[in-house]
Parts: C-alpha cells; sequence; structure tokens
C-alpha cells in the first residue's frame, strides 16, 4: 500500500509521543509533522495535504472542531480526546473512529487499520462529507462563544462580545466585528439559534444585532425602526424584530 502521510495534532506532548509511538508499528505510516495547536495544524495542513490526521479536539487558540471549519479538502480524521462527550459527537460526526485518552495499542490499531481501509478503498470521505460533518459540528456546538473565519490562508477567531452585527449575503452571512469584516458560509438561522440568546437579536430577516452596541432607536415607518448602532451603522428593524427588541430591552 501507498505510504499514508499523517499528522499529530495535540497540545500534550505525552499525547503527541503515544501517538507516534504507536503509529511507528505501522510501516504505511508517515508522520509528516506533529502540532501542538490548531493554527500550527492549518499551516502544515497546507504544506503537506495529510491522507490522515489524529486530531485531538480541546486545544488552545483553535479547537479540532474549529480546525475542521477551515479545512478545503478531506482527509481521513480521528479524534482524539479525554471527553467522553466530545468522542460520541465526533463518532457520530462522520470521523473514521475516535479515541478516548487514554487507549490502549488495541484500540489504537483498531482505529488505524478503519482509517487505512477507508484511504484503500479512496473512501476517506465523500465529496460532501466534510460540508456535512462541518455542519454536524456546528450545530453540536451549543451556544458560540466565539466565530471562525478563513479568507485564503488567514484565519480569524472571533469573541461574540466583539460582534457588532451581523447581516445576510446570499448563501453567507457578513460578520461585522471590531477585527474588521468577515464572511461565513452560514445561515442567518444558524446565528439566530447560536449565539447567545439575551445578548444578540434578529431584528430583522437579514439582520442580527449585538444588543450592547445599540446606540439609539428611532421610527422610521408606521411598522418598523431604525436602530442606530455605536460603530455608526443604521439596521431597520422590522416590527416582528422590534417586538424582540423591546422584550429583551
Amino acid at each position: 500500500m501507498q505510504t499514508v502521510n499523517t499528522l499529530i495534532v495535540d497540545d500534550e506532548s505525552l499525547a503527541r509521543e503515544i501517538v507516534r509511538r504507536y503509529a511507528s508499528d505501522f510501516e504505511t505510516l508517515k508522520i509528516v509533522a506533529e502540532c501542538s495547536d490548531g493554527f500550527e495544524a492549518l499551516r502544515q495542513i497546507q504544506t503537506h495535504k495529510p491522507d490522515l490526521i489524529f486530531l485531538d479536539i480541546q486545544m488552545p487558540k483553535l479547537d479540532g472542531f474549529e480546525l475542521l471549519e477551515v479545512l478545503d479538502y478531506s482527509p481521513a480524521i480521528i479524534f482524539t480526546t479525554a471527553y467522553d462527550q466530545f468522542a460520541i459527537k465526533a463518532f457520530e460526526m462522520n470521523a473514521v473512529d475516535y479515541l478516548l485518552k487514554p487507549f490502549s495499542k488495541e484500540r489504537f490499531e483498531s482505529a488505524v487499520q478503519k482509517a487505512l481501509y477507508r484511504i484503500r478503498q479512496e473512501k476517506s470521505l465523500p465529496e460532501n462529507a466534510l460540508d456535512t460533518l462541518k455542519e454536524n459540528i456546528q450545530e453540536s456546538r451549543g451556544t458560540l462563544d466565539r466565530v471562525v473565519t478563513r479568507l485564503g490562508s488567514k484565519v480569524t477567531v472571533i469573541q461574540v462580545d466583539r460582534i457588532w452585527y451581523i447581516e445576510s449575503a446570499d448563501d453567507y452571512v457578513m460578520i461585522y466585528s471590531e477585527l474588521g469584516n468577515h464572511l461565513k458560509e452560514k445561515t442567518m438561522k444558524f446565528f439566530e439559534e447560536h449565539l447567545p440568546a439575551n445578548n444578540f437579536v434578529r431584528i430583522h430577516r437579514g439582520s442580527i444585532i449585538n444588543l450592547a452596541q445599540i446606540a439609539a432607536i428611532d421610527p422610521y415607518t408606521k411598522d418598523t425602526h431604525m436602530i442606530t448602532l455605536k460603530c455608526g451603522a443604521k439596521l431597520r428593524a422590522s416590527a416582528e424584530g422590534y417586538k424582540k427588541l423591546r422584550a429583551l430591552l
């Protein structure tokens, strides 16, 4: 079988060492890089395009789920985690397998065999599986505390309290924040459901605002109001949106 380029991503050096040691028993696995955080992993992924990634979930800067959000191709993924609830979600998200720390050599070998079989059969992931994986990850995360965006090679992590407002942009949304304007391939409905409900409100089918950013509310037409934000933006609130806004205020 051809060499399987493999990346190890984990913020714990001991965890990386264990994966590396267990992987050494597989002649087909070639460890191309080891990374301790998601940003470094993204750089190495862009360089090596690995066939297989051992991916920790809980990491600083950019976690395993957020890393997958900004991937633009479909490697085989084996999640590694010390948190069972994440492991279960990962397994349900079309990953090859998950390894719940601490895992045995036998359990590791079983996961690798599944990955090699999938890669051998050219079933690493169907074309749309990465999109499905990303969608499932987002839906499972509950209330957002930050949003990850990517433009070319630049990845930006935006804390939600730094978001001013969000507007619809066809199949995307535009996020306006202290860090600039960032396009995200998500729906308004997703953000309406996953942003903190006490801090954000959808005032119109095309606009969600951060309540802390409101500077003024003025009548606009018979059934609508104009919301002025501290950043200077002016957004129209529909009758239903204004009703939601008043309820929160």
